[in-house]
């Protein structure tokens, strides 16, 4: 059963330690759904626009956006560019067995949960007490096959 007192705003930024281990080895150029407490305009959605050359994408976890930047990061791998999802572990799914697991090069488990950040009212980041909802998984599409 849910927990209805945590905040399931889609609002939640992924921890610098994580995001810049993974910087270190894929030397992210993009990223198409950065933090941002206010209304994406549409010149800045990353489902309209040409992705970088390597992309780190953290999307949104309501399941239609999530599922559209998945689709979008399959098809932007499709030509020739390097993308780094931080999505929930949800093997059980359409999306996993139809699209991520025949188009992955890679899927690592993260150990232990991610405790993912928020804006607090004084406009500073900072990370709960708790971890997120779900286990994490990062999915990589990679068509340069590159280790």
């Amino acid at each position: 059963m849910k927990n209805r007192n945590l905040d399931h705003s889609d609002n939640w930024a992924t921890p610098k330690e994580l995001y810049n281990e993974l910087d270190d080895e894929f030397l992210f150029s993009f990223d198409p759904c950065p933090f941002n407490v206010n209304e994406i305009r549409p010149e800045d959605d990353g489902l309209l626009k040409d992705w970088g050359y390597s992309n780190f994408i953290n999307p949104p976890y309501s399941r239609k956006l999530k599922e559209a930047f998945i689709l979008k990061a399959i098809a932007e791998s499709q030509k020739g560019k390097i993308c780094v999802m931080l999505i929930p572990v949800s093997t059980s799914t359409k999306i996993f067995h139809d699209h991520i697991l025949p188009n992955a090069k890679e899927i690592r488990y993260i150990k232990g949960r991610v405790k993912f950040q928020r804006l607090g009212e004084d406009g500073k980041m900072y990370t709960p007490p708790w971890a997120g909802m779900h286990d994490s998984m990062i999915v990589i599409f990679n068509p340069h096959n590159l280790e």
